[in-house]
C-alpha cells in the first residue's frame, strides 16, 4: 500500500498507517504537483486545504481511497470520486467533544468578560468596577439545532442550572423531554431565550437564518454564540443589533468571509469575542481524527466495511448490482417524505411489494434512512452509520415484506412519521432502470426524482394554475412539468411543480401570499 498524507495528521494516525505500508508526507501540496503525483498512490489523506477535484482523482490511475480528516468534504469532488470507483471517507464524530467544550468556554467567556478583562489586565488596567458579569445560573439557553453537538452542549450546561430551549424541526418533543430539553419553535425560542447558540449546517434555508428579523423578535440583552457555521448570522444586522444594545454580546468562531479583514467592526466592539474557527482544534481531537480516518482508509484498502464512507457502501458486487437501481430512488423518496411531513421524526416504515419483496433489501432500508436524515443533520449520514444516528436521535425504523402488489410488478413505500404529520411517498422502476415516485399521501403521480419540486396545497378553484404560473414566469422560473392531485378534501387540490432552477426563499413567499394558496413545500433532489 502506498499512501499519500498531503497536509499535516497527528502522529498517531500516521502510526498507524506507517505498520501498513509506505507513508508519504507534504505539510502543503499544490493542485498541479498533486495531479502529478497521485498516480502512484493507493490513498490520499487531506484536510480542508487541498482540492481534491475531478482531474485530480482522474490522474489517481491506482487510488481506491480518498480519507479528510475531520469533517467537511467541500473540498473534495465526491461524484468524480464515485465516477471513478474511489471511496471518500471522513472523521465526522471526532471533533464532537471539543466543539461542545468550546461553545462552554464561549458562553463563559462572553457572560463574564473574559478576553476584555485579560486585555485591560495586561494593559496594565485594573479594571474591577466597569467590568460586571452576569450569571449563567437560571438563564435559558436556547440550542438552535440539537444534533450531537447540539444536545450536548444542553447536557453541560444543565449542569450550570441553565433551562434549555432547543429548536429542530426533526426532533420530537419526546426525544427532548429525553435530554430534559423542551423542544419549541423558533419564534418562541428567539424571544425567550437569554442565550442563543447555533449548531445547524449551512444551507439555502439556514443562511442568514439569525437576520434582522429574527434580532427583533428577541429579548433586550441576549447573548449569540456561533460555533457552527459562517453565514447563519446576518453580520450587518447583527452589528446594527449590538450598536442598539439589543444584542449584549456575541461569541464568534466562524464568519461568512474568513479571515475578518483588518479594522472590521466587530474588533473595534468589546462586548464581542472573536477567534479565527478553533472549536474543533485540540490535541485530543487531533488524534481522534488522525485515528479515525486511518482506520478508515486502512478498511478501504483491505475491502473491509468503512463507517465512514460517504459515497460506496460497503457491500459485495454481486448486491450491489441488483440494488443499484433503486438506490437512488428510495434516497430520494425518503428526502421527499421528511420535507412533506414536517415536524420531529418519530419513526421511519419502509414497505417492500411485489418480486422485491424476495431480494435482500437491507441496503434500500438503509438508502431510506440516508434520505431521510441527510438533509436534516449537520453530520454525512452514510449507509453504515445511518441506524446509529436514527437510533440516537429516538426514531423507529421498521420494515416489512409482502410478495402481493397491485398494478406494479415492484413497489416500493416509504412512510414518515413526525409530530405534526405522516408522510407517504411510494416508487418503482420503470423499464427496470428509472426510477418513478408514483404515490405521494395517496395522489396517484409520476414524478421523476430529479431536480426541483414544488408541492403546492391550493383551493380547489379555477385560475390556480394560471396564478402559480405567471408568478413563477416573473421570477424567470420555468416550468418542465406539472401534475394536480386531488386530496380527501373536494375543497382542496394538491400542485406538484417540476421546476429548473432552485427556488429562493423571496419567490416561495410570493406563492404562499397568493389568494388560495395553502402553502409552499420544496424537494430538491440534485
Amino acid at each position: 500500500m502506498k499512501i499519500l498524507v498531503s497536509a499535516k495528521v497527528a502522529p498517531a494516525g500516521l502510526a498507524l498507517l506507517r505498520e501498513a505500508g509506505a507513508v508519504d508526507t507534504y505539510s502543503h501540496i499544490e493542485k498541479d504537483e498533486l495531479k502529478n503525483v497521485i498516480g502512484a498512490y493507493d490513498a490520499l489523506i487531506v484536510r480542508g486545504d487541498t482540492v481534491v477535484d475531478e482531474e485530480v482523482v482522474a490522474a489517481g490511475v491506482n487510488l481506491k481511497v480518498i480519507g479528510r480528516a475531520g469533517l467537511e468534504v467541500d473540498q473534495i469532488d465526491i461524484p468524480a470520486a464515485t465516477r471513478h470507483g474511489v471511496m471518500v471517507l471522513n472523521a465526522p464524530q471526532g471533533a464532537s467533544a471539543s466543539h461542545i467544550e468550546y461553545t462552554v468556554g464561549m458562553l463563559l467567556a462572553l457572560s463574564r468578560q473574559i478576553p476584555l478583562a485579560y486585555a485591560a489586565t495586561r494593559g496594565g488596567s485594573w479594571e474591577r468596577e466597569s467590568i460586571l458579569g452576569t450569571e449563567l445560573r437560571e438563564k435559558t439557553l436556547g440550542i438552535i439545532g440539537f444534533g450531537r453537538v447540539g444536545a450536548g452542549l444542553a447536557e453541560r450546561a444543565r449542569a450550570f442550572h441553565m433551562k434549555i430551549l432547543a429548536y429542530d424541526p426533526f426532533i420530537s418533543k419526546a426525544r427532548g423531554r429525553e435530554l430534559d430539553a423542551e423542544m419549541t419553535d423558533l419564534p418562541a425560542l428567539l424571544s425567550q431565550a437569554d442565550y442563543i447558540s447555533l449548531h445547524i449546517p449551512l444551507s439555502e434555508d439556514s443562511r442568514h437564518l439569525l437576520n434582522a428579523e429574527a434580532f427583533a423578535r428577541m429579548k433586550p440583552g441576549v447573548r449569540v454564540i456561533n460555533c457552527a457555521r459562517g453565514g447563519l448570522i446576518d453580520e450587518e444586522a447583527l452589528l446594527a443589533a449590538l450598536e442598539s444594545g439589543k444584542v449584549a454580546g456575541a461569541a464568534l468562531d466562524c464568519f461568512e468571509r474568513e479571515p475578518l479583514p483588518a479594522g472590521h467592526p466587530f474588533f473595534q466592539m468589546a462586548q464581542v469575542v472573536c477567534t479565527p474557527r478553533l472549536a474543533a482544534r485540540t490535541q485530543e481531537s487531533e488524534n481522534e481524527v488522525a485515528i479515525v480516518v486511518a482506520r478508515g482508509v486502512l478498511a478501504a484498502l483491505r475491502a473491509e466495511p468503512v463507517a465512514t464512507s460517504l459515497n460506496i457502501p460497503p457491500v459485495s458486487r454481486s448486491v450491489m448490482e441488483t440494488i443499484r437501481p433503486y438506490l437512488i430512488l428510495v434516497e430520494k423518496m425518503g428526502a421527499l417524505a421528511v420535507h412533506l411531513a414536517g415536524g420531529g421524526i418519530k419513526s421511519v416504515e419502509v414497505s417492500y411489494n411485489g418480486e422485491i419483496s424476495a431480494m435482500d433489501t437491507k441496503m434500500l432500508t438503509l438508502g431510506v434512512l440516508k434520505g431521510v436524515l441527510n438533509p436534516i443533520l449537520q453530520e454525512d449520514v452514510n449507509f453504515v452509520n445511518a441506524p446509529e444516528v436514527a437510533k440516537a436521535r429516538g426514531i423507529n425504523v421498521t420494515d416489512f415484506k409482502s410478495s402481493e402488489t397491485e398494478n406494479f410488478v415492484d413497489l416500493i413505500t416509504v412512510k414518515v412519521k413526525t409530530d405534526e404529520a405522516v408522510c407517504e411517498a411510494a416508487g418503482t422502476l420503470f423499464g427496470r432502470s428509472q426510477g418513478r415516485i408514483v404515490r405521494i399521501n395517496g395522489c396517484r403521480v409520476d414524478v421523476a426524482p430529479e431536480g426541483w419540486l414544488l408541492w403546492i396545497p391550493h383551493e380547489n378553484t379555477p385560475g390556480m394554475v394560471g396564478k402559480v404560473g405567471l408568478a413563477l414566469g416573473e421570477q424567470g422560473i420555468n416550468i418542465n412539468g406539472m401534475q394536480l392531485a386531488a386530496t380527501e378534501d373536494k375543497n382542496l387540490s394538491v400542485m406538484i411543480l417540476a421546476v429548473d432552477q432552485d427556488v429562493e426563499k423571496d419567490v416561495t413567499r410570493t406563492l404562499v401570499a397568493l389568494e388560495g394558496v395553502h402553502g409552499v413545500k420544496k424537494i430538491a433532489f440534485n
